[in-house]
């Protein structure tokens, strides 16, 4: 078991902590929080809570869309270094002294800094030629790959320094919803999927950007 009562967790959502893994400063640990958890669960109807908690556990669903079918037939062709172009390292599920984790490789920067956000970056400098080529690269490798995600957010995707172009990974949100998931083996289905979600994230990077002061939902009605 892995020991974290030392450890503050460098980033947090709504859903999961993220610590340094204790033993390897290569990889990432997620744990679930379960109190919010619960009170997603508490909020949803009474048909919905009828599919259980364990669908809202993101650890749980992390692990099911690393076993999803375009990176299975990937990684059975040889084509493993594809699959982690732009996706960190997955290691599988640990014991820790908080609870499960999922173990990752942790993405970090040339000067050994982790790997800041892409929604960061834009707050900071804007969309410069370097994430936009960045960007580009990564919603390529998504139509190459067909590999199936959730709605593609800012502050799910880091940015690396390593390489001679800035490299996005997703580091949250991998993975289809069951019904998506489900239809994934109609010919032509992901990539019509994949087209929506990549419409759907230019239409969220121009919304980052803009000066209006408009909510996300406002903007989207004005496009």
């Amino acid at each position: 078991m892995l020991d974290l009562s030392e450890q503050r967790p460098f980033a947090q959502g709504y859903n999961r902590f993220c610590y340094e893994h204790p033993r390897d400063v290569t990889r990432c640990l997620k744990i679930v929080r379960p109190e919010n958890m619960t009170a997603r669960f508490q909020r949803q109807s009474a048909v919905k809570q009828l599919l259980g908690k364990n669908r809202l556990n993101d650890n749980t669903q992390e692990l099911i869309a690393h076993n999803q079918r375009a990176i299975k037939q990937l990684i059975a062709r040889g084509h493993e270094d594809l699959v982690w172009a732009h996706l960190p390292k997955f290691y599988g599920r640990v014991k820790t002294s908080l609870g499960d984790a999922n173990e990752s490789e942790l993405i970090r920067c040339r000067d050994g800094r982790i790997a800041p956000t892409l929604e960061r970056l834009i707050k900071e400098q804007g969309l410069t030629p370097g994430l936009n080529k960045g960007i580009d690269e990564f919603l390529g490798w998504l139509n190459q790959t067909k590999i199936l995600t959730r709605n593609l957010l800012p502050h799910n995707l880091v940015v690396c320094d390593r390489f001679s172009t800035p490299c996005l990974f997703l580091v949250d949100g991998l993975g289809a919803p069951a019904v998506p998931q489900a239809l994934d083996t109609i010919p032509g289905w992901s990539s019509r999927y994949i087209k929506r979600k990549i419409a759907r994230f230019r239409k969220r990077l121009a919304w980052e950007q803009n000066d209006q002061d408009l909510t996300w939902e406002d903007f989207q009605g004005l496009r």
